[in-house]
């Protein structure tokens, strides 16, 4: 008898979809902005991965079921870099948290279809952002489904930690400890400020230092020793 080797074609996961991640600043700076806060917050936590327009293949042996979320958060998966996120080398583990940034090209069946696909594959909190607007909606799943979240002004993310507010500008992001998120140049602006505000008091210092001496010598000039401090 002779056997014959059964060849099969490797089903490929291509990495991207070759969609643009964003389609204009305004959304660009939306998506980096949220997912370099969240990246921040987790920074020392090795068992929390934060990803922005990367693909997600939920289904092995699927391709063509996908998406690329504008910001994912799974936890308890490792640090490190994907080309895509393929759920069955990840433990199984579907991310938890998901934020889509609205684009002007946007459709509502194109909504409709990311949220079905979000609450059948395991999504526990989708947070749909529309920065033209600065408002958010948001959805939390309960018994089974993606609910939608009736008030986002106060509301604290369960598995993030993170606040929103709604303020005259819009919907802001706070950090757990309070502080706002804030964009890489509002960061660089504020760190000058620091640093501004450190080098003025570096020389508030020195400017006292110089002041005391003087004084010091000028007792020493009348026989008077200054007291030690």
């Amino acid at each position: 008898m002779s056997s014959q080797t059964v060849m099969t074609t490797p089903i490929v996961y291509p990495d991207s979809d070759g969609m643009p991640m964003a389609d204009n600043t305004k959304q660009f700076r939306a998506i980096v902005t949220i997912q370099g806060n969240l990246d921040a917050i987790f920074r020392e936590r090795d068992d929390v991965f934060v990803a922005g327009d990367l693909l997600w293949y939920p289904v092995e042996g699927r391709p063509d079921i996908r998406r690329a979320p504008d910001v994912m958060v799974v936890f308890g998966r490792p640090k490190g870099d994907r080309g895509s996120y393929r759920q069955w080398e990840e433990d199984g583990i579907a991310p938890q948290v998901v934020f889509e940034v609205l684009s002007p090209s946007n459709t509502l069946t194109e909504l409709a279809a990311k949220q079905e696909f979000y609450d059948t594959y395991g999504v526990e909190e989708y947070y749909l952002y529309d920065p033209d607007r600065g408002d958010m909606s948001g959805w939390q799943r309960r018994d089974g489904r993606l609910r939608v979240i009736q008030e986002l002004d106060g509301w604290v993310s369960p598995r993030l930690g993170i606040r929103f507010g709604r303020t005259d500008q819009g919907m802001q992001l706070y950090w757990p400890d309070g502080r706002p998120f804030v964009s890489f140049v509002e960061l660089q602006a504020q760190a000058e400020q620091e640093r501004q505000r450190a080098e003025q008091e570096r020389q508030r210092a020195e400017q006292e230092r110089q002041r005391a001496e003087r004084l010091a010598a000028q007792l020493r000039a009348l026989g008077i020793e200054p007291a030690e401090e």
